[in-house]
């Protein structure tokens, strides 16, 4: 008779990878197709054929509204733009070498310690305060690349649309309707991506019965990491290491020789290209010929093709949409600061849908340090 009592080796699995940890409404990836589904849509014939809005009205609500419903919505979302005295005041003091993630994490905390309701994790509560996060939020990120510009604060409009009064705060006048389009589709297809790093987050904080402003301040702290928001930042940087086109493939052999992450490629859940790029690539495409700005879409091109003749990994949406903010007028440290602006939605979206089916997230853990001991 044996008397191993040895246990049985464990399974790990590294960043829960393949781990399925409950259900979810709000969004997947259809293997079929590869495409990623919002409440059962298409993301990219949501970007191709509504605004921001009604796709945040349909993750919120499962829903995409009719006439009379966008308009309420839109008219609710228009009159909570304007930042609080005091968000302007906490921006105002934090330092300008202080990264734009940091503000944005802190001007949400702010919103919501001046939120009398914030512990109030009622359904219709939850959606009040995620619609004003959505409304407030390009408010606090136009603010804060004028600032960083030297630039002074320039009011929100109710008589514009999301993206185009998001641009309007940014750069002070009237942007063109291709660079609205091109936007708000970025906007679209950054809303939502399923049990992502960020809105995993998200979830657990929401698990404890902590409120959602401290949920959302969470994905934001996840969605500040280079392997996850800031990817999109990455890829400029790498543009402007790069330089011109001609110099694509000679980058990135030198690249591979020295180990390093190649940012903007690869994806997770994907295994045959992130669907959302054919969409973002082809906004970038009408940004190129609006700024006229061939060489930024050679050096695109040339990165692209030497990274799939080397490695055939596919681009992911950081790679496109980090060339077409750039073209748009943002400075590179406010592109995840945009990411966070979209993602909202989503985060939003999850942290009800944990609420309303809510259990504590708390996994085990396999030892593997020493044993017990002892004093003395």
């Amino acid at each position: 008779m044996s008397t191993d009592t040895t246990a049985p080796a464990q399974e790990i699995r590294k960043g829960l990878a393949g781990v399925v940890v409950d259900y979810t409404a709000v969004s997947k990836v259809n293997p079929e197709t590869n495409s990623l589904l919002y409440r059962g849509y298409p993301v990219q014939e949501l970007a191709a054929n509504c605004t921001f809005e009604e796709v945040a009205y349909l993750l919120w609500h499962g829903e995409l509204p009719d006439e009379q419903q966008l308009a309420e919505f839109e008219t609710r979302e228009r009159s909570l733009r304007r930042l609080d005295e005091r968000v302007k005041r906490v921006i105002d003091e934090l330092p300008l070498t202080a990264h734009p993630m940091d503000v944005v994490r802190t001007a949400v905390s702010v919103i919501g310690a001046s939120d009398p309701d914030a512990a109030d994790a009622s359904p219709a509560s939850n959606l009040d305060k995620s619609i004003r996060l959505f409304a407030q939020l390009p408010s606090i990120v136009a603010y804060d690349q004028r600032r960083r510009r030297g630039q002074h604060l320039v009011e929100p409009r109710d008589d514009l649309g999301y993206s185009a009064n998001f641009l309007f705060m940014t750069f002070d006048e009237l942007p063109s309707e291709v660079v609205v389009e091109a936007f708000d589709v970025s906007m679209t297809l950054y809303a939502e991506h399923s049990f992502n790093a960020s809105t995993f987050t998200a979830r657990v904080i929401t698990s404890t019965m902590s409120d959602l402003y401290s949920a959302v301040v969470g994905g934001i702290g996840a969605l500040k990491g280079a392997l996850h928001g800031g990817a999109n930042e990455a890829v400029m940087h790498i543009f402007d290491e790069i330089g011109t086109a001609d110099k694509a493939e000679a980058w990135l052999e030198q690249a591979l020789s020295e180990k390093r992450k190649i940012m903007g490629f690869g994806h997770r859940v994907y295994k045959n290209g992130d669907s959302r790029v054919p969409t973002m690539k082809a906004s970038l495409d009408i940004l190129v010929e609006h700024f006229d700005r061939p060489d930024l879409l050679a050096l695109y091109t040339a990165l692209d093709d030497a990274m799939q003749s080397r490695k055939a990994i596919q681009p992911n949406l950081d790679y496109p949409s980090g060339p077409a903010y750039h073209l748009i007028g943002y400075d590179t440290e406010m592109f995840t600061p945009l990411f966070v602006a979209a993602r909202v939605t989503g985060w939003t979206a999850h942290i009800m849908e944990q609420a309303a089916s809510n259990a504590l997230i708390r996994p085990l853990s396999a030892y593997n340090g020493v044993e017990e001991r002892h004093i003395g």
